[in-house]
């Protein structure tokens, strides 16, 4: 895996990056577009500022989400009930506007003799994030990389957010969120174990943006 590669969801190599300048020029012909002027002092630094800006918004191409997994940990005196991470922040980019998509996701698993540190599942949440999405795609991701790698009993997957392509333009409906949820093993056949988990979600009327 090369440093100027990008990276599919399977972690496997991609076609190279353009080359910085050609993406700065695609930037300021942008600008010209909107009908501003690129060589105005407010403007000059903006192509390179929004190539930097990319490579942070975008770091998720560079990251295999499942080698964040890798380490696990069998010392856990036998704990068998499901591990519950509520309301991590989310913040993505539709791949349809490339606009942002601001929400919450909420992540269980059932663990089978082992576990993995809480910041690892919200590393795979953030490298997934980090990528053009539509957030069904986003939410099987996770919730897949997490039950491949970790072959836990079950997995759930629940996300919450507001997408900016929906409430800033177009048919413009602020205030509206869009639920998406994947549920896998126990999630997904034990009817109380879905219940337990579905009621611990936080329920809330909150606007993300």
């Amino acid at each position: 895996m090369t440093a100027n590669a990008l990276i599919k969801a399977d972690g496997k190599s991609a076609r190279p990056r353009p080359k910085r300048a050609d993406v700065e020029a695609a930037v300021r012909l942008l600008i010209e577009w909107t009908g501003d002027d690129p060589d105005r002092e407010g403007l000059v630094e903006t192509p390179a500022r929004v190539v930097r800006a990319y490579e942070e918004l975008f770091e998720g191409y560079n990251t295999d989400p499942a080698e964040m997994l890798g380490r696990t940990f069998e010392e856990t005196a036998d704990y068998d009930d499901m591990i519950v991470l509520r309301n991590m922040r989310l913040e993505s980019h539709c791949e349809h506007h490339i606009v942002p998509i601001i929400g919450k996701v909420h992540v269980a698993y059932l663990p089978d003799r082992r576990v993995v540190g809480i910041s690892k599942i919200a590393r795979v949440v953030e490298a997934f994030a980090k990528r053009l999405q539509i957030q069904e795609t986003l939410t099987s991701q996770i919730a897949d990389t997490i039950q491949t790698v970790l072959q836990p009993r079950g997995v759930a997957v629940v996300i919450e957010a507001a997408h900016m392509c929906m409430t800033t333009r177009g048919v413009r409906k602020p205030g509206v969120s869009m639920v998406t949820r994947r549920l896998l093993g126990a999630f997904q056949t034990d009817k109380d174990l879905r219940r337990d988990f579905l009621s611990s979600l936080p329920r809330t009327n909150e606007t993300f943006g």
